[in-house]
C-alpha cells in the first residue's frame, strides 16, 4: 500500500511539471490547430520541434511508469486521487511562470478539488481481484472513438470554453489509460500482446496529450488541468467501485459520496471563473490590436 501511494504522489510531482512544460510547448504552435486527420501530422510535427513540448513528453513517461505502479498496487481510488495532487503542482508553478493569477475563490477551490480526492482516497478499501470484463474493454474502445469525434469538433472553435471541454475530454482519456492499465493481461507474454487492453492503453494516452496540449493552447493552464484531473480521477473511480469490485471501506460510503460533490463543484467553480477571465481578456486584445475602433466600410 506504501510503495503504491508513494509511487502516485511521485507521478503526481512529474504530471504537474509536465504541464507546465506542455503548456510552454502547445502555445508555440498555432492556435489554429485541430485534431483532425488531415491536420493531424502537421500538428504532431510542430509539436515534436518544442523542446519544452518533449521534455513535457519524457516527464509524462516517466510519471506513468510510477503511476503504473499505483495502478497495479492501489485500488482505482487511491491511484487517481494521489496523481491528482499533480493539480496544486500546476497550479502553483502557473501563477509562478505563466502569468495565471488565481483569485482567493479559486484557490479555495483548488484546495475543495484535494480535499475532495483526499476523501476519496480514504474512502478507498481494497483493490477487487479480477480485472478482465469483456464489456468493459468494448465499452473502452467505443469511448475513445466518441472522446476523438468530440475532441475533433471542439477543436474547430476558438472560444474561452472549449478549453475546459478539451480539458474534459484529455481527462476521459486519461482514464482511459488508468482503466486499460488496470486490466492487462499480464499472466504471460503471449495473454499480453492478446488482450486489447494492451492497444487501447498507449491509444488513450497518445489521445488525452493531444487533447490536453490543444487545450493549453486556449485557455490557461488551470482551467485546462482542472477538469482533466477530476475526470481522470472520478470515471476509474467509478468504474473500478461498479465494475471491478474495489471496495469501499465500511462506513465510508458518505464520505466517498461527499469526495465526489466537493470535488466536481471545486472544478466547476475554477472553469467558471477561469473561463470568464479568458472570454474579459479576449475582447481586450482585440480592441489593442484595433484601438481605432470597427473599420467604418
Amino acid at each position: 500500500m506504501l510503495l503504491g501511494l508513494a509511487a502516485a504522489l511521485g507521478a503526481a510531482v512529474l504530471f504537474g511539471i509536465a504541464a507546465i512544460l506542455q503548456a510552454v510547448g502547445s502555445r508555440n504552435v498555432p492556435t489554429g490547430s485541430e485534431l483532425d486527420p488531415r491536420r493531424l501530422a502537421g500538428f504532431v510535427v510542430a509539436l515534436l520541434r518544442q523542446p519544452a513540448w518533449l521534455g513535457a513528453l519524457a516527464l509524462n513517461l516517466a510519471g506513468f511508469g510510477l503511476h503504473f505502479v499505483a495502478l497495479r498496487l492501489l485500488p482505482l481510488y487511491l491511484a487517481q486521487a494521489g496523481i491528482a495532487a499533480s493539480l496544486v503542482v500546476t497550479a502553483l508553478l502557473a501563477t509562478r511562470l505563466m502569468s495565471d493569477q488565481l483569485s482567493a475563490i479559486e484557490w479555495s477551490a483548488v484546495v475543495g478539488v484535494c480535499v475532495g480526492l483526499g476523501l476519496l482516497a480514504v474512502s478507498a478499501g481494497d483493490a477487487g481481484e479480477s480485472a478482465r470484463h469483456h464489456g468493459l474493454t468494448v465499452g473502452l474502445i467505443v469511448g475513445l472513438i466518441c472522446i476523438a469525434v468530440l475532441g475533433g469538433f471542439a477543436s474547430r472553435s476558438q472560444h474561452a470554453s472549449v478549453t475546459a471541454v478539451l480539458g474534459l475530454l484529455s481527462g476521459l482519456g486519461y482514464a482511459g489509460v488508468a482503466i486499460s492499465a488496470r486490466m492487462l493481461d499480464d499472466s504471460s507474454i503471449g495473454a499480453l500482446f492478446q488482450s486489447p487492453t494492451t492497444y487501447t492503453l498507449p491509444v488513450s494516452a497518445a489521445l488525452a496529450f493531444l487533447l490536453y496540449s490543444l487545450a493549453l493552447q486556449r485557455g490557461s493552464v488551470t482551467l485546462a488541468t482542472t477538469p482533466m484531473i477530476a475526470l481522470q480521477t472520478i470515471a476509474p473511480a467509478a468504474v473500478g467501485v461498479l465494475v471491478l469490485d474495489d471496495a469501499v471501506r465500511d462506513g465510508w460510503y458518505a464520505g466517498a459520496l461527499g469526495g465526489f460533490v466537493v470535488t466536481a463543484i471545486g472544478a466547476l467553480i475554477l472553469v467558471r471563473f477561469e473561463s470568464v477571465k479568458d472570454e474579459v481578456t479576449e475582447p481586450a486584445t482585440s480592441t489593442a490590436a484595433h484601438p481605432e475602433g470597427p473599420d467604418p466600410r
